[in-house]
C-alpha cells in the first residue's frame, strides 16, 4: 500500500510537468541566479576568515581596507543577484499557478451538473483556490530554492573538507539522525495537514452557504445557531491547526538543536587547535561560519520535506477533480447540429438520478416546430427533469430524445447549445452591469441590438430609469433586482440569443401581478414562432399551448388541449379546477401544474 502511494505523490508531481514545461527556462535562470547568490555567500564566509587574520595576526592595515572592499564588493553583486532571482521566481511561480487555475477552472466548466449536484460550492472553491496555493509553493518556488541549498550544501562541505577534513566528518556524523528526525516528523504532518485541509473547506462551504443565504438566517432568527456552529467548526480547524503547528514547533527546533550541537563540537575540537597553534584564528572562524551556514540545507530539508507532505494532500484533492470525467460529453463520431426547425421528439424517455428511485418512465411524445408545449402535475412529477433532459444536460437511461430527427447524444454540444435556451425559475445573472448580462446571449451583440431584446422584454423602461442606466451594476446574483426585473433580464438575454427552441421553467412564479403581467407579455413575444417547451406556467398559457402533457409519478398519464383535458375529467381537470376554485391558478403552492 505504501508503494502504491508513493507511484501515486511521484505521479501527481509528473503530471505537473506540462505546466512546468512553459516556464523551464526561466526557472532554470531563477536557478542559476540563485545559486550563484548560494556560491558569493561561501565565498564572503571565506572571506571573513582570511580578513579575520588579516586584523587579529598579521595587523596588515592596507590588506584590511582591500579585503573590505572587495567584501563590500562581493555584498553588492550578491544583492543584484538576490533581486533578479527573486523576481524571477515570483514571475514563474505565480504565471504557473495562473495556468494550472484556468485548466482545472476549464475543467470543472467541462463537468456534468451530476458532478456538481453532489459537491457544494464552497467545497470546489476550496479546492480551486487553497489547494492550488499549496500546490504552487511546492512545484515552483522549492525546487528553485533546494538549488540554492544545494550548492550551500556542497559548497560548504567541500570548504570545510579542504580546510580541515577531521571536523568536517565530525559535523557530518549527525546526517543520518536528521534524515531519520525529517521522516519521523514528515508522517505526522501529512496526516494533520490533509484533515487541517478539508476542515478548512468546512468552514469555508459553512459559511459560504449561511452569507448566501443570510435572509433566511435573519428572518428564521438563526444568527446564533449558525454562530455557534461556524465557531464550532472553527475550534476543530483551530484544534487542527494547534497539532499541526505542536508538531512543527517540535520539527525545526530538533533539527537546529542537532545541528548547533555539530557546531558546538567544532568550536570545541577546532578551539584546541587553534591553542595548539595547528590552526589560525581565521581559519577556525571561517570554519564555524560556514558550520552554521550548513544548518541552513538541513532546515531547509525539513522545511521541503513538511511542504512536499502537505502538498500531497492538496494535489489528492484537486487531481480528484481533473480525474472526474464529464457524465455528458461529445462523442468521438459526434457531428454538429444544422440550422434546427424545432421538431423535438421523445421517445419511451426513463431517466433516474439515482438507479433504486425512478424519475421518468417510458416518456414519449412529440413538439412540432413553432409549437407550445405545457408541461404540467403535481411537484416531483418529473418536469423540470424532462427539460434538464432536453437542454442534455443528463442523457436518458434509456429511450431517446431526437431535434429534427437528431439523437441529442449524437450531436456536438456546443452547436445544439447555440439554438436553445432556458429562462429558469430561479434567474442568473453574473456580477457585472446590466449590459454585460443581457450580452451574455449574444457576445458579438451591438447596443442597439441589446436595447432592442430590452424592450421587446418590457425592461427598457426599468433599465433607463436607473441612475446608470445599461451601465447600473446589477450587485451579487442580481441582488439590487426584484424579481420581477431579473426575470425580464433573462428574457431579454434569451431574445438576443434568438434560439429556435425555448423552454421555461416556472419563469413567473412567486412574481406579484403587476411583475407577472409585464413577464408575461415579454415571454408571448419571446415564443412567437418558436417551439417551446413550457413548465408549470400560468392559465393564460397553458389553455393557449398546442399540447398539454400531465406528469404524474414520472409517467404521462394525460396528454391534449386543454379543452380535451378537462373534458377527460381527470387528473388535470381536477388540480385545474381546485387552483382555479381557490383563486392561485396552475401555481398554487404545493401542487402546481
Amino acid at each position: 500500500m505504501l508503494i502504491a502511494a508513493n507511484r501515486a505523490e511521484k505521479s501527481y508531481y509528473s503530471r505537473f510537468l506540462p505546466f512546468l514545461k512553459p516556464y523551464l527556462p526561466q526557472m532554470a535562470g531563477a536557478a542559476l541566479l540563485v545559486m550563484a547568490v548560494a556560491l558569493l555567500n561561501l565565498a564572503l564566509l571565506r572571506l571573513a576568515g582570511f580578513l579575520w587574520d588579516i586584523i587579529t595576526v598579521r595587523h596588515d592595515a592596507a590588506g584590511m581596507t582591500r579585503t573590505i572592499g572587495l567584501f563590500l564588493g562581493l555584498v553588492l553583486a550578491q544583492g543584484l543577484l538576490s533581486m533578479g532571482h527573486s523576481y524571477l521566481t515570483a514571475w514563474v511561480s505565480q504565471r504557473i499557478m495562473a495556468d494550472f487555475r484556468t485548466h482545472l477552472f476549464g475543467h470543472l466548466q467541462r463537468l456534468s451538473l451530476s458532478f456538481f449536484a453532489k459537491r457544494r460550492t464552497a467545497e470546489i472553491l476550496s479546492r480551486l483556490m487553497n489547494d492550488v496555493g499549496v500546490i504552487q509553493t511546492t512545484v515552483t518556488e522549492t525546487p528553485i530554492d533546494s538549488a540554492k541549498q544545494v550548492v550551500t550544501f556542497i559548497g560548504g562541505v567541500t570548504f570545510l573538507f579542504v580546510m580541515n577534513w577531521r571536523l568536517c566528518l565530525l559535523i557530518l556524523l549527525l546526517l543520518p539522525l536528521l534524515v531519520l528526525v525529517a521522516r519521523f516528523f514528515g508522517k505526522k504532518l501529512r496526516a494533520l495537514s490533509t484533515s487541517m485541509q478539508d476542515q478548512t473547506a468546512s468552514v469555508t462551504t459553512l459559511a459560504e452557504e449561511v452569507l448566501s443565504g443570510i435572509r433566511v438566517v435573519k428572518s428564521f432568527v438563526q444568527t446564533a445557531r449558525e454562530e455557534a456552529r461556524f465557531a464550532r467548526y472553527s475550534q476543530q480547524a483551530l484544534q487542527l491547526a494547534l497539532r499541526r503547528a505542536t508538531v512543527l514547533a517540535l520539527f525545526v527546533p530538533t533539527i537546529t538543536l542537532l545541528t548547533f550541537a555539530a557546531a558546538a563540537a567544532v568550536l570545541w575540537y577546532g578551539g584546541r587547535q587553534v591553542i595548539d597553534g595547528t590552526v589560525s584564528p581565521g581559519d577556525l572562524f571561517a570554519f564555524v561560519l560556514f558550520a552554521g551556514i550548513l544548518i541552513g540545507p538541513f532546515g531547509s530539508a525539513a522545511r521541503v520535506f513538511a511542504q512536499i507532505k502537505e502538498a500531497q494532500g492538496a494535489m489528492q484533492r484537486v487531481f480528484e477533480i481533473l480525474d472526474t470525467e464529464p457524465e455528458i460529453h461529445d462523442r468521438p463520431d459526434a457531428i454538429d447540429l444544422p440550422p434546427i426547425a424545432g421538431h423535438v421528439r421523445a421517445d419511451a424517455v426513463s431517466f433516474a438520478y439515482d438507479p433504486r428511485q425512478p424519475v421518468l418512465s417510458d416518456v414519449s411524445f412529440e413538439a412540432k416546430p413553432g409549437e407550445v408545449i405545457a408541461l404540467v402535475g403535481p411537484t416531483g412529477s418529473g418536469k423540470t427533469t424532462l427539460v434538464n433532459l432536453l437542454h442534455r444536460f443528463y442523457d436518458p437511461t434509456a429511450g431517446r430524445l431526437t431535434i429534427d430527427g437528431y439523437d441529442l447524444r449524437h450531436i456536438r454540444l456546443d452547436s445544439l447549445y447555440r439554438q436553445i435556451a432556458l429562462v429558469p425559475q430561479e434567474t442568473v445573472l453574473f456580477g457585472g452591469t446590466i449590459l454585460e448580462n443581457i450580452r451574455y446571449g449574444r457576445e458579438e451583440a451591438t447596443e442597439a441590438e441589446i436595447m432592442a431584446a430590452s424592450r421587446a422584454a418590457n425592461a427598457h423602461d426599468f433599465i433607463a430609469a436607473m441612475p446608470d442606466g445599461y451601465r447600473t451594476v446589477v450587485g451579487e446574483r442580481g441582488v439590487n433586482l426584484s424579481g420581477g426585473q431579473r426575470q425580464r433580464l433573462a428574457i431579454a438575454r434569451a431574445l438576443l440569443k434568438n434560439p429556435r427552441i425555448l423552454m421555461l421553467d416556472e419563469a413567473t412564479s412567486a412574481l406579484d401581478a403587476e411583475s407577472e403581467r409585464l413577464v408575461q407579455e415579454a415571454l408571448t413575444r419571446l415564443m412567437a414562432g418558436r417551439t417551446t417547451i413550457v413548465v408549470a406556467h400560468r392559465l393564460t398559457t397553458i389553455q393557449q399551448a398546442d399540447l398539454i402533457l400531465v406528469l404524474s409519478n414520472g409517467k404521462i398519464v394525460e396528454q391534449g388541449t386543454h379543452a380535451s383535458l378537462m373534458e377527460q375529467k381527470g387528473l388535470y381537470r381536477y388540480l385545474y379546477t381546485l387552483r382555479l376554485a381557490e383563486g392561485e391558478g396552475l401555481e398554487a403552492s404545493g401542487e402546481r401544474l
